[in-house]
């Protein structure tokens, strides 16, 4: 098994233009502004992913980020406006974690690397599990099944873009130096849930002891100290970024409600992963930035 296929599988699907207006206004409701500056980022220590490292000292500017994901009731409004249909919804699948889908469904194709994701016919950000499913009561859920394509078209509608990964780390610390988490270092303080994670036994069993099994909603969780929401566990979040050099995968921060320290400890403000731009699943998403 590669590291990566844990929390999201590569689709490596040809692409369709598709063209969005920019916005004659910014859409910045619901930012946090951030004066920037110099700080750590990456990670080494014994949680660490070697794609994590080195640590090295970064620095940003100062920009705006959102303070949750983007929703399914602010996505669909950029639908609504523009018409636009996601990769997902123009292939007719992406990929869906298996224990959401009912004991009845019929029968799909694995990844072969982790057969925990499942290749859905009709999969898409409005029907996160397939036919049948629908996002009604969870319009303050993060959109999902949107690649790195179709958030682009979003933040272009909205006069934004996608956070570099610097701006996404140092936002997602909150001022904390160091630490794997947006508030602080152990994972449960005192026992209390932070995040949106597998709780019990992956991928057979989840106890919900967090309180939620697949996505939560976007401000569920205490923010970290500047503000934000979710920047670790719940769904994978797109950045502007290559993952390397010369590369064509994207990187994606932050982990997803799949992460479990028994295969996958990427709900962590270090970790990261790379997909294809085309890539679309149930537990990713993005959220947005502005240069102030």
């Amino acid at each position: 098994m590669t590291e990566r296929a844990c929390c999201a599988p590569s689709a490596g699907r040809p692409t369709a233009d598709a063209e969005v207006s920019p916005a004659a206004v910014p859409r910045t409701e619901g930012m946090v502004r951030l004066d920037g500056g110099s700080f750590l980022m990456g990670s080494e220590d014994e949680l660490a992913y070697a794609e994590e490292g080195p640590v090295r000292r970064a620095r940003v500017g100062p920009f705006r980020i959102s303070r949750t994901a983007v929703s399914n009731a602010e996505f669909a409004e950029f639908t609504a406006a523009t018409g636009y249909r996601t990769e997902a919804e123009r292939w007719g699948w992406s990929f869906v974690f298996a224990g959401l889908l009912p004991d009845d469904f019929p029968p799909t194709r694995g990844v072969a690397a982790a057969q925990w994701w499942r290749q859905v016919e009709g999969a898409d950000w409005r029907r996160p599990e397939g036919p049948g499913s629908d996002v009604d009561g969870r319009a303050d859920h993060p959109v999902v099944h949107v690649s790195w394509n179709d958030a682009q078209a979003y933040c272009t509608w909205s006069g934004l873009r996608l956070p570099a990964e610097a701006e996404w780390e140092y936002a997602a610390r909150g001022g904390l130096v160091g630490s794997p988490f947006p508030w602080g270092d152990e994972r449960e303080p005192g026992g209390e849930h932070r995040m949106n994670v597998w709780q019990g036994t992956f991928p057979q069993h989840n106890d919900r002891s967090d309180g939620w099994v697949g996505t939560c909603p976007v401000t569920a969780f205490e923010p970290n100290a500047f503000g934000l929401h979710n920047t670790t566990g719940n769904v994978w979040e797109w950045c502007a970024d290559r993952f390397a050099p010369g590369s064509p995968g994207r990187s994606a921060r932050g982990g997803s409600y799949l992460c479990h320290d028994s295969y996958c400890r990427r709900y962590r403000v270090s970790a990261r992963q790379g997909l294809t731009p085309d890539t679309s699943t149930g537990n990713t998403g993005f959220r947005c930035a502005q240069d102030a």
